[in-house]
């Protein structure tokens, strides 16, 4: 096998081209045979596969730096600079990230799990080459989804400003996670069709063919042939960005061709790159939402399996049946429909669903202008991603009170995507922030209650729930919830669990029949129920929850105990200071301390030895 041969990205440059497209086809059967086994990014990766050669043949890596916006392409990139003998450790405890990551190999040149970064981090790092007297290329590979994000939109402006030595590969394969929105995706389909593009696509290839290696004596024709590739329709222009494209992505020779003479140029330059998502293996071609990032599979018999109902399609039901009661309801989300479980509510209601893209604070700033104008908007969105709206949370929503409901998915420790994806800091960002209230359900009837209930109260809620399956509530149930008020689960004599959120069935199963300890659904963070509080305060206290311990549930019940001048034995379980890295959330939680384990030792150290009766 020729990947074999591959230690690092300098054995490409002894390859010939047949050699280079057999190694391909190898990258994609191991792509295939790994995700397979463990879950992962497949079609995106697929797709890239011939543009991360042709990029690593042509450039020196890890002097050269090559930038990938998100890592969801970036399986390829990881199997030939090095790690081709761990690659089987994909997204698994102790073993490589699904993403990017700095501290795992000299090659990654960011770490990255959320999009739209790679521009500005390229930037940086040739303002930093310049102003050291360093001389290296800085390449920055970014898709068409993730280009349509405000920050990067905003690093192009700045980019074309600056002029800096710098290539951006877009990868335009037309896809996200979900399609891709928005005027400038528009404007890409319609590019590949124009007769203005092909023609100049054309003429700038003969072209380039001409340029010999002295390039720098024949700057102004390379500079001619820019403007007549760069059509005054081109948007890159505007930037004073050189545009070059679209070309054929799977095209190893044409790339390998075109990226040799590109890499003599100076000031920022964007080769528009056509892939196919998916490619080479025909489910994720005709598929690649789902097999975007599928679960393990059967690579000879490759089917969607069902990952179960899940919180993000209990969302999903919950809020398609509240919009035919509530004529004012109207759901966004920033590029996750699947994702957040809102593919039936995009159907049953286009008129009051918007995706804006992998645009955060767009989504929650128009939400705010819904709510201003009498509108009830949801904005359905992961928690990690809900960190790149916080400005918009405070500035335009939570300042007037504005009715928006924030629905928070993969709350907590979120498993193989590791610490750019656990959702375990909203609550210490959000309970701060004035008029703003922090609720998290037991089940998927209590999640319907709350939804219900917050249309009804105003002003923001954020209702949190995990990455997780969870028991189907009956449609059209929507029971009253007590709003604020905490639920005593079990009652006991001498201690009590608050538990908040996914914990709480690890608090039953650690209370198990034992009469001394009673367990309490916590299901309000923001307002906490001070009266009931009070009145358990002369238990032995533990709070328990799937977030940082710093900042969140436990630290607001510490407040507010000190608060009422009460001072019960208590102590608070949470994630400790640092990031967690990728694993099975089980095993997380029991490294964090908070699966039922870590209640009963927590609950010894204050006196009250459970007895754990296995099956």
């Amino acid at each position: 096998m020729i990947l074999e041969r591959v230690n690092g990205p300098e054995d490409l440059k002894a390859l010939g081209l047949e050699e280079l497209q057999l190694l391909a086809e190898e990258i994609r059967s191991e792509i295939i045979r790994v995700t397979a086994q463990n879950g992962g990014h497949l079609a995106s990766s697929l797709g890239a596969v011939e543009l991360v050669l042709a990029l690593h043949r042509v450039f020196d890596s890890p002097k050269d730096r090559i930038l990938f916006d998100v890592g969801h392409q970036a399986y390829a990139h990881k199997l030939v600079t090095g790690r081709k003998d761990r690659f089987h450790t994909l997204r698994q405890e102790g073993g490589i990230s699904g993403f990017t990551k700095v501290s795992e190999s000299p090659h990654d040149a960011i770490t990255a799990g959320h999009a739209s970064t790679s521009l500005a981090n390229a930037l940086g790092m040739a303002l930093a080459r310049d102003l050291m007297g360093e001389d290296h290329h800085v390449v920055a590979v970014i898709g068409d989804g993730a280009l349509t994000g405000g920050m990067a939109l905003a690093a192009l402006n700045k980019i074309g400003e600056l002029q800096k030595r710098m290539l951006i590969v877009l990868n335009d394969n037309e896809m996200s996670i979900s399609e891709n929105v928005g005027a400038l995706n528009k404007y890409f389909k319609e590019l590949q069709i124009r007769k203005w593009v092909q023609d100049a696509e054309k003429l700038g290839k003969n072209i380039l063919e001409r340029i010999s290696p002295q390039l720098f004596g024949l700057v102004d024709r390379a500079k001619e042939a820019a403007k007549l590739i760069l059509h005054q329709e081109n948007p890159f222009y505007a930037w004073g960005i050189r545009y070059i494209g679209p070309v054929d992505g799977h095209d190893l020779k044409g790339l390998i061709h075109i990226l040799e003479h590109l890499k003599a140029l100076d000031g920022p330059t964007l080769l528009h790159v056509v892939t196919k998502k998916g490619k080479g293996y025909k489910v994720a071609e005709a598929d690649p939402i789902y097999w975007h990032g599928p679960p393990g599979f059967d690579p000879k018999k490759p089917e969607k399996v069902s990952k179960g109902y899940s919180w993000s399609q209990a969302f999903g039901d919950a809020v398609t049946e509240l919009a035919h009661m509530e004529p004012r309801l109207f759901v966004l989300t920033p590029a996750m429909r699947e994702g957040s479980g809102l593919v039936r509510y995009s159907l049953e209601h286009p008129e009051r669903y918007l995706d804006v893209g992998i645009c955060e604070d767009v989504a929650v700033t128009t939400a705010a202008g819904l709510a201003l104008k009498g509108m009830k908007p949801v904005v359905a969105i992961y928690s990690t991603f809900l960190q790149r709206a916080y400005d918009q949370v405070i500035h335009d929503v939570a300042i007037e009170n504005l009715p928006v409901v924030f629905a928070i998915d993969r709350a907590g420790i979120v498993g193989a995507d590791g610490a750019t994806h656990h959702g375990v800091f909203d609550i210490a960002y959000l309970r701060t922030v004035p008029n703003l209230q922090i609720a998290a359900p037991k089940d998927a009837l209590e999640l319907r209650a709350m939804l219900k209930k917050a249309l009804e109260v105003g002003g923001p809620v954020a209702i949190r729930y995990p990455r997780d399956n969870v028991e189907r509530a009956p449609e059209g149930a929507w029971p009253e919830i007590a709003w604020g008020r905490w639920e005593v689960l079990k009652e006991g004599t001498e201690a009590y669990i608050l538990a908040f959120g996914k914990t709480l069935r690890y608090a039953l199963e650690a209370a198990g029949d034992d009469p001394r300890v009673g367990v309490v659904n916590a299901r309000f963070l923001k307002p906490l129920d001070r009266e009931m509080l009070r009145a358990l305060s002369r238990y032995k206290l533990l709070t328990v929850e799937d977030h940082q311990r710093m900042g969140g549930f436990g630290s607001a019940v510490l407040e507010a105990l000190n608060e009422m001048g009460l001072k019960p034995e208590i102590q608070v379980l949470g994630l400790p200071d640092r990031f967690f890295e990728h694993g099975a959330i089980p095993s997380l939680h029991r490294q964090a301390g908070i699966d039922a384990e870590g209640i009963r030792k927590a609950l010894a150290a204050m006196g009250v030895a459970l007895v754990h009766e296995r099956a």
